[in-house]
């Protein structure tokens, strides 16, 4: 491969301030730091560092979809949704192969960038 991984990406926020409590508190996505006098703060989630920040103009506003993947799908649902995390589903299956299922539920930040948990299921392992 030319490209080596996937190292940072953008999520474009309107108040840094929010987005950062709701990263670093509500999903508790490890942060790194802000800068001082820019509307920018830095997370690392696993080898992908996330960027927040408000674009200097429109043409690098970006709307992004992002998949965390969890060990337990239903204990994560659960704490953020206890965190005030609003859902837009409950986690289903989505796909299923001779590896297991793949479970989602989806969710946005408050700038409405979509987010979503997911977790594969071995091939039978119990209902939640």
């Amino acid at each position: 491969m030319a490209l080596g991984p996937l190292a940072q990406v953008h999520i474009s926020v309107t108040d840094i301030d929010r987005a950062v409590a709701f990263y670093r508190d509500v999903l508790e996505i490890p942060f790194l730091f802000q800068v001082p006098n820019q509307p920018m703060a830095f997370f690392q989630t696993g080898e992908v560092r996330l960027y927040l920040g408000t674009p200097e103009s429109p043409e690098f506003t970006t709307r992004v979809m992002l998949y965390f993947s969890v060990d337990d799908l239903d204990a994560e649902y659960a704490r953020l949704a206890g965190r005030g995390v609003s859902f837009l589903d409950e986690p289903h299956v989505v796909h299923r192969n001779d590896e297991g299922e793949l479970w989602m539920a989806f969710f946005r930040d408050p700038d409405g960038n979509n987010l979503a948990l997911t977790a594969l299921r071995p091939t039978g392992s119990p209902a939640p």
